[in-house]
């Protein structure tokens, strides 16, 4: 009679957890409102991204495909499961420090997934355990590939392109053949295609298998096919272009990448897959499935207090991540570089203007015909590792560029040439940290870190060397910029000293 009371049960535990959980997403999603509001603006901006409004009616499918495994199973609020959330919190602070949204948006979305498990218990959660870890597509990540499938892409068209016996000439990303030149750009990698094939991948593995090994077979072939076929897009490109006498063919590029490229490969791959699908698990059988199905809904609910208790613990571990980050940027101050004297100038330079104010100094000179603008500006004190890239990304144009290109500017270290396309500028940008040349990659953002933490002597200092924004430059002109902006860089003698008095703090 115990177990069959037991079984009856089952059902009445399920609102109490479910209101519980869904007061606890709304109370998450305040929490980390600046994470939804950043991927969002992503979602909506980004082509490699748009499939993410996608994510969530695609979990609540994958949960609704199997509810017949969830017959029999009560929903048992585990508050233990909440210390899970420390090491979530943690990371998510140690995110925010080293300026990196990706990790604060993870980390937000695997205290969604403890939250889950807190308040559900572990059998209900490992039944759901897919359309929850399915969620973590609805993160905007995957951009640092870029650089990795540019270079593939690049290899699989040189490869190709020797088959074929066409002759070419490849330095790095750029392909040369008698007929023009390409140049695989970010917008070519294929990143955009790569995020939206191995998300649909996913999907379809965790719904027409069962299997462990068919579904890691299909997620590494969703992986690897559409990396391979964008090689091949591209090598079909620089064919094209062989073949019409015009590098010019590329033009056809978006139409087929976007639409038709797209669909013949997902449906190649789904047709691939279809052979080896596996019938659905069926519901879960008792010896007392029948008395199941006849529930006494006069019973009265299970209490609300222990499922709003294990939620209410998860948010709580969850704001110290928050509450941390608030209490550090209190202590950020502002430099003030008022006394600053000016940057020095090449001598065939001429200044056209100089305007000082709290943290910055901003100069315009008109170098061989070039109009050029040096900001000198030095960040917060105790700013995150973002402020610097952020700010960098805002004077260089990088924002609204399609394509951007950073490496050292050539005989001025440490220096960098920022190169954008569309529209097409080259800048030149130099940073640094405790007074000293900034080391570049997660290296320098844990320093910066540190420093937002500890404090530091001295603030972090921005100088960037822009051309004019109104001027619209051809690619043929970009060494010759590039040239002047190395000019102007070294025309510098005392630097070091003048970012020493520059960035001390008062």
């Amino acid at each position: 009679m115990s177990k069959t009371l037991a079984l009856t049960d089952t059902r009445t535990t399920w609102r109490p957890a479910l209101v519980a959980l869904c007061l606890g997403v709304a109370c998450w999603a305040a929490l980390f409102w600046p994470e939804c509001q950043a991927a969002v603006g992503i979602w909506i901006t980004s082509t490699a991204y748009g499939h993410c409004f996608l994510i969530i009616p695609m979990a609540l499918y994958l949960a609704w495909d199997r509810r017949a495994l969830l017959t029999g199973i009560a929903a048992r609020p585990t508050p233990a499961f909440a210390l899970l959330a420390l090491p979530v919190a943690a990371v998510w602070l140690l995110a925010e420090r080293l300026g990196i949204m990706e990790g604060r948006q993870i980390a937000a979305i695997a205290g969604l997934e403890v939250l889950a498990l807190t308040v559900l218990g572990w059998r209900l959660a490992r039944v759901l355990a897919a359309p929850l870890v399915f969620l973590f597509f609805l993160v905007p990540f995957g951009a640092f590939f870029t650089p990795w499938l540019q270079a593939i892409t690049a290899r699989i068209t040189e490869i190709g392109l020797t088959v074929l016996r066409i002759p070419h000439y490849v330095d790095s990303l750029v392909i040369e053949i008698p007929e023009g030149t390409f140049f695989v750009a970010e917008a070519c990698a294929g990143l955009r295609f790569l995020i939206a094939a191995v998300a649909f991948g996913v999907f379809f593995a965790l719904l027409n298998y069962r299997s462990p090994g068919r579904r890691v077979a299909f997620m590494v072939a969703s992986i690897a096919i559409p990396i391979f076929a964008n090689g091949l897009r591209a090598l079909g490109i620089v064919v094209l272009g062989h073949i019409l006498g015009s590098a010019e063919a590329g033009a056809a590029d978006h139409l087929i990448y976007g639409w038709v490229f797209f669909s013949i490969v997902m449906l190649l791959l789904v047709a691939a897959g279809m052979p080896f699908r596996e019938e659905p698990a069926g519901p879960r059988a008792t010896p007392l499935q029948s008395t199941v199905a006849t529930v006494d809904f006069g019973r009265p609910a299970a209490s609300f207090g222990r499922p709003s208790f294990a939620a209410g613990l998860v948010l709580a571990i969850m704001a110290a991540g928050p509450a941390f980050a608030l209490g550090f940027n209190r202590l950020v101050t502002q430099p003030d570089l008022a006394d600053l004297p000016p940057l020095a100038w090449p001598a065939e330079c001429t200044v056209t203007g100089d305007a000082i104010g709290p943290a910055m100094r901003t100069q315009t000179a008109t170098c061989q015909g070039l109009p050029l603008t040096m900001v000198a500006q030095a960040l917060p004190v105790r700013a995150r590792s973002d402020a610097i890239l952020r700010e960098r990304r805002a004077r260089t144009g990088e924002d609204q560029a399609e394509d951007t290109t950073v490496r050292p500017l050539p005989g001025a270290a440490p220096w960098l040439s920022v190169r954008t396309t569309d529209p097409t500028r080259v800048s030149a940008v130099a940073t640094w940290v405790d007074a000293a040349p900034a080391a570049g990659g997660i290296a320098g953002r844990v320093l910066q870190a540190r420093n937002s933490v500890m404090g530091a002597g001295h603030a972090s200092l921005l100088i960037t060397i822009t051309t004019d924004l109104s001027a619209r430059r051809r690619p043929s002109e970009l060494e010759r910029i590039e040239t002047v902006l190395a000019q102007v860089a070294n025309a510098q003698p005392e630097l070091g000293a003048w970012v020493e008095r520059a960035t001390r703090v008062r």
